[in-house]
């Protein structure tokens, strides 16, 4: 399997800088397996595409505004600091820019000096370990000076942070959204249990791995990385109970799940 099989052309015209006003009315492309018909429309009409009784499963992690930008000390050149995995001790593993001035040793500052950082170690696969120096609550530091890690094609600035988190969103955690979640809203939701659809909950953090190209020409060859999830026991307990198949809304796909 070669990335090469999975090249496109995308025009940039057709890559939405900023969110819609109304989540739910992003547009929603279906592709009928048996036929290959391919038709459009918008996420609203995404019970019409389910099964009576299917139960969506949720994932209600929540982004961290991850990235820092400041400056390095002494002398103020400019750095970039996106935030990976709380290792403890106020140390996170981190992607750097640039990384050849951000070596071992090297101090940081963002915003007025209201969080303070040193780089402490450098990774085999050249992250950095990062540790800070802050007052009060680390999330809330970063609500105040971070910024949320947007994919790079997106140029336009968030204005409303909350945009990039799902309406059901609860545990800090992500580096970046589960995107398919985003075009949900608390409207779509209730109507679709009115209609008899099951909702229930997991918590996945999406990780480093969701911005790192695959560098190597076979796919099959990209190291994976891992990611921190959650399934709680009482929701388990929920599905087997009342439903006979689970309908996971993926980025790319709807799948059902025999139990």
């Amino acid at each position: 399997m070669k990335t090469k099989d999975f090249d496109y052309y995308l025009p940039e015209e057709l890559i939405a800088q900023t969110p819609l006003e109304k989540r739910d009315e992003s547009r929603l492309m279906c592709l009928d397996k048996k036929t290959g018909e391919l038709s459009h429309h918008h996420f609203y009409e995404l019970p019409d595409f389910l099964n009576p009784g299917d139960c969506l499963i949720l994932n209600n992690s929540r982004v961290l505004p991850a990235r820092l930008l400041g400056q390095r000390l002494p002398g103020g050149g400019a750095c970039e600091v996106l935030l990976l995995i709380d290792r403890g001790d106020k140390t996170w593993e981190c992607i750097v820019r640039p990384g050849k001035h951000l070596r071992k040793g090297t101090k940081m500052q963002f915003g007025n000096g209201e969080l303070k950082a040193e780089v402490v170690d450098v990774l085999p696969d050249g992250n950095r370990m990062v540790k800070f120096d802050f007052e009060g609550i680390f999330l809330e530091v970063l609500e105040h000076l971070g910024k949320m890690p947007l994919p790079p094609y997106i140029k336009e600035e968030l204005q409303d942070q909350e945009r990039y988190q799902t309406v059901y969103s609860k545990f800090e955690g992500s580096v970046a959204a589960p995107t398919a979640g985003l075009h949900f809203t608390p409207e779509l939701i209730e109507g679709m249990k009115a209609r008899g659809f099951g909702f229930e909950e997991v918590t996945l953090h999406v990780g480093a791995g969701t911005f790192l190209p695959v560098k190597d020409d076979d796919a099959a060859r990209h190291p994976m990385h891992t990611e921190h999830f959650e399934v709680r026991r009482a929701a388990v307990a929920r599905l087997l109970e009342k439903w006979g198949r689970i309908t996971a809304v993926g980025t790319t796909s709807v799948r059902t799940l025999e139990s």
